[in-house]
């Protein structure tokens, strides 16, 4: 899934009435955190860790991943955490008998960060790419 998704259609009108998703916030963060983002996933996959980095997005305390971008420290928006879907099986994200299809559409870790986004309404899987021209 796309960021892009994710984001609510605003309606046409007056822009004073509308309320802005979190997840703009969230690209802006991603599009800084990008370069850093793509070098933590190919030393993941180059240290035999796994061949599925997935970057946990939030703005509360999970205990998935590893922090590597603290939203505090930075003065943004979002904490990024460095996980792999290996962990997210162990931890019952996803569910073992789901890991083949997730893996399917898992986009190339050089080109997009796999991305689970959490909110307070639920939380989903985003690719956002590195590169800003594919965005």
């Amino acid at each position: 899934m796309d960021i892009e998704k994710l984001l609510p259609q605003q309606p046409e009108g007056d822009k004073s009435d509308k309320k802005v998703s979190p997840l703009v916030s969230l690209e802006k963060d991603l599009a800084l955190y990008a370069e850093s983002v793509k070098e933590i996933a190919l030393e993941i996959i180059a240290e035999g860790i796994s061949k599925y980095p997935v970057f946990v997005a939030h703005q509360h305390t999970v205990s998935i991943g590893e922090m590597i971008l603290n939203r505090e420290e930075l003065n943004t928006n979002w904490t990024m955490q460095a996980s792999t879907v290996e962990e997210f099986v162990e931890k019952g994200i996803i569910k073992p008998e789901r890991k083949e299809e997730f893996l399917k559409h898992y986009k190339r870790p050089e080109d997009f960060m796999c991305v689970f986004v959490i909110v307070p309404e639920g939380a989903n899987f985003i690719y956002y790419p590195y590169d800003i021209k594919q965005r």
